[in-house]
């Protein structure tokens, strides 16, 4: 009896979106979390009318969160002034790089097929021989049977260890709120998440087969999570969420062999007031979500080696342009730091969440995206390594 109460429990608690434990996944602590949804309350005072917000239009004066109108439960889980998504296509079909609207692209080259793959926001998948002209979108996640089904995915990356290709992807419930931070924000379940497949173009299946599987500490408000490898092991790099700390950090936890738990709590590198480029939300009268948060954001890591030999981390935040691309680097060579960030950004004027990555015939690149008013559009720069910082070079598309 005691058993199928506690079955019954994990079953209640899978429906109703929740992260809990699993028999199947034995002692391991980190295998092994649990998530109660706590009461909401009181966010940040809404933004005003023509402020500067990330995540959509701002209501007008008057209007509440209370008498906005809701035309269904699902949309009730949504967080206010979520940003409006392109309208999906139907089947793939060639078009030019500029036709494609995408948030924090992701170009995975693969030498075996001479084709490059773009991901990101959104989860879709392009194809490209010149990385001019794009074959897409193709569907190539399968989540049945968990709780990220039929959920957002944000900073799609694919990643390739040994025989096997991973898609590291951020997943959110805004059903379950895992944090009611007083006065500022009603924290939503957000963890990246990693999938699996034998081709790079998919399927990609959850790499746990587990419905209520969490990687991440179901506390942290994660998203954007990189794969790293360093000295036999990989860790994943990731974003803890400025909502929930106000000051946002990038951190990181190692992997397990097989990359299916993490096997030690997470580690803080850095803070992203300790940027001098990165500024205070309020202080460049920037929104989220149509809320006046205060705080500094962390977003979008990737880890890279200069040809001298110097680690560094892309990242990006918000500075006097809006969106920015800026840079950290470790003293030590290592992931564990110290991290020492540049003093100004690396590319700003709203542009941000970029990536490297190397054509067939060895010429480093760089893919960020950019808003000029008309959506967040790829573009992609070249990019020097050969000293011991990058240097960035032309836009070529």
């Amino acid at each position: 009896m005691k058993n199928l109460a506690l079955l019954t429990t994990s079953l209640a608690m899978m429906f109703a979106g929740y992260c809990s434990k699993s028999s199947a996944q034995g002692d391991n602590k980190f295998l092994h979390q649990e998530i109660i949804s706590v009461p909401r309350g009181e966010q940040a005072p809404r933004a005003n009318p023509g402020q500067n917000n990330f995540g959509g239009m701002i209501l007008p004066a008057g209007a509440t969160q209370a008498n906005r109108p809701r035309p269904n439960a699902q949309a009730a889980q949504r967080p206010p002034m979520q940003m409006a998504r392109p309208a999906m296509q139907v089947g793939p079909r060639d078009m030019d790089i500029t036709e494609i609207s995408m948030s924090d692209p992701f170009i995975y080259a693969d030498a075996e097929t001479q084709t490059y793959y773009l991901t990101g926001t959104g989860g879709s998948l392009y194809k490209s021989k010149d990385l001019k002209t794009w074959n897409g979108p193709y569907n190539i996640i399968d989540l049945s049977g968990t709780w990220m089904q039929g959920n957002f995915v944000a900073a799609g990356e694919i990643h390739k260890y040994g025989d096997k290709y991973y898609y590291a992807g951020t997943w959110n419930n805004h059903g379950v709120c895992i944090e009611q931070v007083p006065r500022r924000y009603n924290v939503p379940l957000n963890q990246t998440q990693l999938l699996v497949s034998d081709k790079v173009d998919g399927p990609y299946l959850p790499l746990v087969k587990d419905s209520t599987f969490c990687l991440g500490p179901v506390d942290w408000d994660i998203i954007d999570g990189t794969l790293y490898e360093e000295n036999d092991t990989v860790y994943m790099v990731f974003v803890h969420e400025w909502t929930q700390l106000i000051d946002g950090t990038m951190d990181y936890f190692p992997l397990s062999k097989d990359l299916t738990h993490r096997t030690a709590e997470p580690t803080t590198m850095f803070r992203a007031s300790e940027a001098a480029w990165s500024k205070e939300m309020n202080s460049i009268g920037e929104a989220t979500f149509g809320l006046r948060m205060p705080g500094w954001v962390t977003d979008g890591p990737q880890m890279f080696r200069t040809q001298t030999g110097v680690l560094g981390m892309l990242w990006s935040s918000w500075g006097d342009t809006r969106y920015a691309q800026g840079i950290a680097y470790s003293t030590s060579g290592s992931i564990k730091g110290p991290w020492v960030q540049e003093e100004t950004a690396f590319l700003a004027n709203n542009s941000g969440h970029g990536m490297l990555f190397r054509k067939f015939d060895g010429t480093l690149l760089y893919i960020v995206h950019h808003d000029a008013g008309n959506g967040r559009k790829p573009q992609i720069w070249t990019v020097d390594d050969s000293g011991d910082k990058l240097k960035l070079g032309e836009r070529i598309l």
